[in-house]
Formats: C-alpha cells, structure tokens, sequence
C-alpha cells in the first residue's frame, strides 16, 4: 500500500496511527497541501476531491477520506465491532467528527498553526470557536459514562477518528483541560499497544 499525506494533517494521522496499530507496511508519500501539490493533475487522477489522505492499494485503486480509509482498513479486525448495530455506533462518531469536530476545531487549528493565517481569519476563528466547544461538551459527556466511544471498554476506528484532532486541539484555540473525562480519554487512547505521536 501507498499512503499519500500531509504529515501534519490530523487527516493523515488517523490512518497512520491505525496502520501502526494493526502492523500493517506501506510507502509513505508526502504532499505538500501548502504548496499546492494536491491540486496538480497527478494529484487529481488519484483523488479529484484534491484532499489528503490518499490509499493506494495493493490492485492500485485509491481511496479517500480518512474516515472511509479507517473504516476499510479495520474490517475484520478488533478496531470495528462486528455487531451490526455497534458497527453503526462506530459510524455515528465517524460523521459525527466530520460534521460536528472537524469544521471547527480543525480548521482553526489549520490557520492558527500550520498556514500562519489567523489574523486574517480571526472572525471565522472566533465563530468557530463555540461550535468547536460544544463538540468537545458532546464528546466529554458521554465519556463521563463509558471509557472510549463505540463501545465501554473497547477502543476502536472511533476512537482514532475523534482523538487525531482532539489531543492537538490546544493548536487551535480550545483547553481541552477543561473537560475531565475527555482528558483522561487521551491519555487512555495514548497508552494503547503500538500508539505513535502525529509527528513520528
């Protein structure tokens, strides 16, 4: 397999801290989402959406969004419940991170610590910036019941989704501090078997 990605990408996080996990080798391709390069051609033909990350598989067919890669790439393994309606809780934290999480606490990370570009997006950053709480509230609650997401005491594809951009969320503007059981979750999910930091 063939994994292009941007290393600083959350995005990209979620399916090497999966891949690591399961033990699986792959290429590892970077794309520099700053200069431009997922908008080239070649990009394109893999990816028209133009977005990191890219799987390219063994048969050479390439897959897309993140959350669809960890869902493929954990199939039959202990990381997605084969319980049908588990497996659609699973789901419901997979939208639920790029519905509710991601818009916002990602792209203000994306200004504030990687494209240098926060003053000129300072009232979109400041709009942002409760939605991004209130997903941190939602996440903080239910862990208040339950050690990880999909299931009590399991941790799984969910899990990895939710934390890529959680445990770096202070980058973009949020205390995760704030939230107790939320922040005893990270460092749950980072003393997991074959864990690797965003940057590693």
């Amino acid at each position: 397999m063939r994994l292009y990605d941007y290393r600083d990408s959350g995005n990209g996080y979620k399916v090497r801290l999966l891949l690591a996990q399961l033990g699986r080798s792959y290429e590892y391709v970077e794309v520099d989402i700053l200069a431009g390069e997922s908008r080239s051609e070649e990009f394109l033909a893999r990816n028209p959406n133009g977005r990191i990350p890219v799987l390219e598989l063994d048969d050479g067919s390439f897959l897309g969004e993140s959350n669809a890669i960890l869902f493929h790439l954990a199939e039959g393994t202990r990381f997605l419940p084969e319980d049908a309606l588990e497996r659609a809780r699973a789901l419901q934290w997979l939208f639920f991170e790029q519905y509710s999480h991601e818009p916002f606490i990602a792209t203000n990370r994306f200004w504030l610590h990687i494209a240098g570009t926060g003053a000129e997006n300072a009232a979109q950053i400041q709009a942002n910036h409760p939605k991004g709480l209130s997903a941190l509230s939602v996440m903080n609650r239910h862990l208040e019941h339950q050690g990880f997401f999909t299931a009590p005491d399991r941790y799984g594809v969910a899990d990895i989704a939710l934390y890529a951009y959680t445990h770096v969320a202070d980058q973009g503007g949020y205390d995760v501090g704030q939230f107790p059981a939320l922040s005893s979750w990270l460092e749950r999910v980072s003393a997991q078997p074959r864990y690797i930091a965003m940057d590693a």
